[in-house]
């Protein structure tokens, strides 16, 4: 690799290793005397004198003998715990005339035959229940003003990235709880990043279940990874906020406010943001909830039809999504409440989220087109202008109606505006030969409403394990678009001549309502103390029109002139019955279910330009089975099996004739029949708390029969017709394995962690009629470091190879085999006059292929300054940079089928920003 990265990683070496621990350390041996017994496995806690809070803790080894080393000076207290024994307290201090302290032997006695001492508790750290790791807030030290993730970044096995990323016990954390509820739904961090951590009791790690699966106790296999902050109860009293703005070079600014306001079980929580920086709200997660759907229809895998607005994938554009290509400016604002009444039988939550996105930017590809007598090179150039705006509102109300029914009710809906606009230029090659070349302008507008309302009605009988459920539901949506298509082809002669000229000028409208009602019941029946059996039923009926129309001018310049081919006007309906079971078997450490689903459906498709109708009958199979065995409450092994039919999509099967790109046409096959996959996977996890380490290994593989694959035919003047097809006698597969082990290392109190990952995976394909089969394969590891102390500084760094092959059998002498290499890394120094000067970097190197001949390589490194003020520290005025070395060039490559695609595009460079932050807080009546 380049020195570059060499020279990155021993500078972030070289940081942490300037704050080294002092060489501070106690030992002993914990014994009972009167029994001659060396108690293995006793609990020995180190408490901080001046606040009792824990600062360090281990377990004695099998001769009873403790080490603690890299200690800092200070006076601390010594705390020793084992089971049916009095504690042991002593105070020590630590200081340049004691570095080490042993405390030899000793002495614990039995509480049975203790006469008279006095014995003091200290509060535990961490506990275990079942499955739940709970850390005791009182034992961490914050810092005046400190947010909860401050607080979580001291609990064993969790990790918090530069951006608020949860990662724990090597899994993401997609929920954060605050006293058991949601918390404006979807973003964790909007709780992380803005709630106090003095507010906080008990923090509470989990992997939660399904709602069903916690009503009837039967494992389903659904988990997230989940943490509840248990707030104080003389904390639920008043309100908490922060204001946060700034300005800066190039016209970059940004701005964020937030307000808290807690009464008992009452809850009010609002925020705003906007800025042109990239952040597109207040967490990590929030840049995927502005996204709508394609212009398309699909089966879904319990027969379902889902119905999408736009004017075809090409003109819909779009997706509302920022990725990271093009200067964005985004607007959002949220408005949060829930409570809790009538001895909480009664709880209401509810949301309100509103965001605006513009994103204006520059994309240009290269794709390689791998045929089987020559390769075509195509280049394309695209300026976009992009803007949406969304509203969205949800509540949930649930009521327990005894000890063993509740109702819940569930609303929520959405209104959304967008426009897009791009231009679009591209050319082709054979070798240096000019096949054709097109411009494109597309603009549309698109008006989207959806509303949607659910039931659930649960209850349990007084037999254990028999219970029963109700979930209806219902979602009505309407989409209406507008626009304008211009294009322009040029098709070439081999001498350069033009040969032939194709030319596009016509308005598209569209208007596509959708109706889907969706019934679940569920009965559990216990068959026995440790089986039971689930059964469901469910009816789906689906309603809708797709009404999309292409206009030519007349005259006058008018658009009014239909153009049938490039129109269609379909009426949908859809009815679809189905039925499951499943064994559950659940005795000790062990779990196994198994089962299937059956789906019949009936669909039905009329158009209503020719009154032809098409109706399409089928049956999809859904067998399942999981099998865990759990060691422990921390330690478990599983399996999982799933079988599938994926039926042909209507695009497949009967596609809408579009002509946004006349270079790519697709053809309709109505003798396409289901694939069934087939999918196997599995792992191991185990997570030991002393010592702080997690180990996690997991694989798959999974296979299609008969699966749905494509058939590009492009022409000598470049331009393809994509057909869908069954492919007999050969079956797509795709591998995946990977493994994550972390660990702290207690002699240099440094987290460390190790993961490797390798997929791989086959597909075929045909092009110009003949078979093509690639291979692809990814091999990759990464090796990281983290460590942080309060107050004084934290860093992480992580960084690592990586090497992809892919070769298509239609041209094995080109490949895109290269290696890369990916790396992180940030800090934070916590220094005198209450100044913090932290900064992130990120590493990337993709090395020249056959197919690409250059390398790529980019640093990027953001930094930040920051001066607090007051005793709270709850001023802080804040000078940051971003991409210091400009060197934020959007680059992307990858590899599908027999094409080959790089792809750049703008984005953020270099700017500088000056913010002022201001926390408020009045809470528990201070």
């Amino acid at each position: 690799m380049r020195k570059s990265f060499t020279l990155l990683c021993l500078l972030l070496f070289f940081a942490g290793g300037l704050y080294a621990q002092s060489s501070y350390q106690i030992k002993g041996n914990v014994i009972d005397t009167a029994a001659n017994a060396r108690l293995m496995n006793s609990s020995v806690s180190i408490l901080r004198a001046k606040d009792s809070t824990l600062y360090k803790f281990t377990r004695t080894a099998a001769d009873g003998s403790f080490s603690l080393p890299n200690l800092q000076q200070g006076k601390y207290i010594l705390l020793v715990t084992y089971p049916k024994y009095a504690d042991y307290v002593d105070f020590f201090n630590l200081d340049s005339g004691r570095k080490e302290i042993d405390f030899k032997r000793i002495n614990m006695t039995l509480k049975a035959k203790l006469l008279a001492d006095v014995i003091i508790r200290g509060a535990n750290a961490i506990t275990i229940k079942g499955d739940t790791t709970e850390f005791n807030a009182a034992s961490f030290k914050v810092d005046a003003n400190a947010k909860v993730e401050d607080l979580i970044r001291q609990f064993p096995g969790i990790q918090v990235d530069k951006d608020g990323k949860i990662t724990a016990q090597g899994q993401t954390v997609s929920k954060v709880l605050v006293d058991g509820e949601e918390f404006f739904g979807d973003d964790p961090t909007l709780v992380t990043k803005n709630l106090r951590a003095d507010m906080v009791d008990k923090v509470q790690l989990f992997d939660k279940t399904s709602d069903q699966a916690a009503f009837t106790g039967v494992d389903d296999g659904e988990k997230a990874k989940t943490l509840n902050i248990k707030l104080k109860e003389d904390k639920k009293q008043g309100y908490f906020g922060k204001l946060d703005g700034g300005a800066g070079t190039g016209d970059f600014y940004q701005a964020q406010g937030m307000f808290n306001y807690f009464k008992g079980k009452k809850k009010f929580s609002a925020y705003g943001t906007i800025g042109n920086t990239g952040q597109t709200g207040l967490g990590w997660e929030d840049s995927n909830k502005y996204g709508a759907g394609s212009g398309n229809m699909e089966f879904t895998d319990d027969g379902g039809i889902m119905i999408f607005g736009g004017g075809g994938d090409d003109f819909e554009g779009w997706d509302g999504r920022y990725n990271g290509q093009g200067i964005p400016l985004a607007r959002t604002g949220g408005l949060h409440f829930d409570n809790k009444w009538n001895e909480d039988k009664e709880t209401i939550n509810a949301n309100y989220k509103l965001g605006s996105l513009s994103v204006r930017g520059n994309r240009n590809n290269i794709t390689q087109n791998n045929l089987p007598d020559r390769v075509l090179n195509t280049t394309s150039d695209e300026n976009f202008d992009n803007r949406i705006f969304r509203q969205k509102a949800d509540a949930k109300y649930t009521l327990k109606l005894d000890s063993m029914s509740s109702l819940t009710v569930q609303a929520d809906g959405m209104v959304k505006n967008s426009d897009s606009e791009s231009d679009n230029f591209a050319t082709s090659f054979n070798g240096s030969t000019l096949l054709n070349n097109n411009s494109r302008k597309l603009s549309s507008s698109g008006n989207e409403k959806q509303f949607g309302a659910n039931l659930l009605f649960t209850k349990r009988f007084k037999k254990k394990g028999r219970t029963m459920s109700v979930n209806l539901s219902e979602r009505i949506s309407q989409t209406e678009s507008n626009g304008f298509l211009n294009s322009l082809s040029n098709f070439y002669e081999e001498n350069g001549d033009i040969d032939s000229v194709a030319t596009i000028n016509q308005n598209k409208v569209g208007l596509i309502k959708s109706n889907v009602f969706n019934s679940n019941l569920t009965y559990t029946e216990p068959i026995t103390k440790s089986v039971s059996l689930v059964l469901n039923y469910g009816l789906n009926l689906n309603n809708g029109t797709s009404d999309r129309r292409s206009f030519n001018q007349g005259v006058g310049g008018a658009y009014n002139v239909l153009d049938s081919v490039f129109s269609n006007n379909f009426e949908l309906n859809q009815t679809a019955n189905q039925v499951g079971a499943n064994i559950n078997y659940n005795k000790k450490k062990t779990i196994l279910s198994f089962g299937t689903r059956v789906t019949d459906v009936k669909f039905e498709q009329t158009d209503l330009f020719t009154n032809r109708a098409y109706n399409r009958n089928f049956t999809n199979w859904n067998p399942q089975a999981r099998f865990t065995y759990k060691m422990s409450s921390q330690k478990s092994f599983r399996l999982n099996y799933q079988g599938n039919n994926t039926q042909p999509s209507i695009n497949q099967i009967q596609p809408i004739r579009e002509n946004t790109d006349p270079l790519n046409q697709v053809l309709g096959n109505p003798d396409l029949e289901p694939s069934f996959t087939n999918s196997f996977s599995g792992g191991y996890n185990s997570y030991k708390v002393l010592g702080n380490e997690y180990i996690n290994f997991y694989g798959g593989y999974s296979f299609t029969i008969d699966p749905i694959v494509q058939n590009t035919v492009t022409n000598d003047k470049g331009a393809s017709t994509f057909q869908s097809f069954n492919l007999r006698g050969e079956n797509n597969s795709n591998f995946y394995g990977g493994g994550y082990v972390g660990k702290k290392l207690k002699k240099l109190d440094l987290d460390i962690g190790f993961n490797a990952y390798i997929n791989g995976n086959t597909f075929f394909n045909m092009t110009n009629n003949a078979l093509n089969r690639t291979r692809s394969y990814s091999y990759s590891g990464n090796l990281s470091f983290s460590q942080y102390k309060p107050k004084k500084y934290n860093f992480r760094l992580e960084a690592g190879p990586q090497y992809n092959t892919s070769q298509s059998s239609l041209q094995p002498e080109i490949n895109n085999n290269g290696w890369s290499a990916n790396g992180n890394a940030s800090f934070r120094v916590y220094l005198p006059g209450k100044v913090e000067l932290g900064s992130d970097a990120s590493y990337n190197y993709r090395a020249r292929t056959q197919s690409f001949n250059e390398d790529f390589e980019r640093i990027l490194i953001n930094a930040n300054l920051t001066k607090k003020f007051f005793k709270q520290e709850n001023l802080s005025l804040v000078l940051s940079g971003n991409d210091l070395l400009n060197q934020n060039v959007g680059f992307d490559r990858r590899a599908s089928n027999n094409l080959i695609i790089q792809n750049s595009y703008t984005t953020i460079r270099r700017y500088f920003l000056f913010s002022v932050i201001w926390d408020f807080n009045k809470m528990g009546g201070k």
